[in-house]
């Protein structure tokens, strides 16, 4: 008998209201996205509240800045999100149907994507009001991990991005035909690993705890750009170790490639994710040794 969890009973939508024949849906990802923003505004704002946390004592933009730049960040996810989709993932489908980009409600965001828009939409920021890049970037990096724990736990509500077939005690039995579907005999059900709670776990509770501890404990802020590594090293790190488990996008499988690497050399190779991880990685940890040896101590 197959030891696993069977999925809860939940909806992804938190309630639905009809008006005049029409139906209006407050879902759980939206209100993760909207709570997400209000808790990094919320850290954003104590931080630069405390100047004696910053590198001489001197936060890099005032409390009712830090407002503003929260609107230019939200615009970023969502067209770098999208647009990262569209171009990392599903190219081809779009290029065929271009008209359907812009329909973000049917769902198709992409992490990196989005990471790609904020840090464009936020250097736009800091040009425009002549604040300091690594500073802000850190600042923001404090702002993130609780919006990455709340995305995750509501990609599970929405029993989507679901990881590969497992026989281990907490496997959850996801509903849906494509959930169902991994080659197991008739009649049996399958048991996937719930990779959204071990991103929720590793991207939010653990490296939301670690910067937290580094910022308020440590001074991490003070050396301008270290809180920015940690962020890019750990979520890079985290996102290339749950691939491992996490369901393979479907436009990246095929008779030879079962496990969906998008480069691969006789079976072995990475996943899109963890191609596009790397780089993240990389650029954490060249931050966080830039920043510990205390090279080009005041950002530009």
């Amino acid at each position: 008998m197959l030891a696993a969890i069977p999925f809860p009973p939940l909806s992804p939508e938190l309630f639905t209201v009809s008006i005049g024949g029409l139906e209006f849906a407050l879902r759980w990802y939206a209100l993760a996205y909207i709570a997400g923003i209000l808790i990094g505004w919320a850290l954003a704002v104590r931080a630069v509240r405390r100047p004696t946390l910053w590198r001489n004592d001197t936060a890099p933009m005032r409390p009712e800045d830090v407002e503003a730049l929260m609107t230019w960040v939200v615009l970023g996810v969502i067209v770098g999100g999208r647009l990262g989709f569209v171009l990392f993932y599903q190219p081809a489908y779009y290029l065929a149907n271009p008209w359907q980009i812009p329909m973000i409600w049917q769902g198709g965001m992409a992490f990196h994507g989005g990471l790609i828009g904020v840090t464009v939409a936020f250097l736009l920021f800091c040009r425009r009001i002549g604040a300091p890049v690594l500073p802000t970037a850190d600042m923001m990096a404090l702002a993130t991990p609780p919006g990455l724990l709340l995305g995750r736990l509501a990609n599970f509500v929405n029993a989507e991005l679901w990881g590969r077939p497992t026989d281990l005690p907490w496997g959850v039995i996801f509903p849906g035909d494509l959930a169902q579907a991994c080659g197991q005999a008739a009649g049996t059900l399958c048991a996937r690993h719930p990779s959204q709670l071990y991103e929720a776990a590793l991207e939010g509770l653990l490296l939301g705890g670690v910067i937290l501890y580094l910022v308020f404990a440590r001074g991490a802020l003070k050396r301008p750009g270290l809180v920015t590594g940690v962020f890019a090293a750990g979520y890079g790190l985290a996102r290339f170790l749950v691939e491992f488990v996490r369901q393979p996008d479907m436009q990246f499988q095929e008779p030879g490639n079962p496990l969906g690497l998008a480069w691969h050399v006789n079976g072995w190779g990475l996943t899109m994710g963890q191609i596009l991880s790397l780089p993240m990685i990389a650029l954490g940890l060249w931050l966080i040794l830039r920043a510990r040896r205390g090279s080009r101590p005041q950002a530009a």
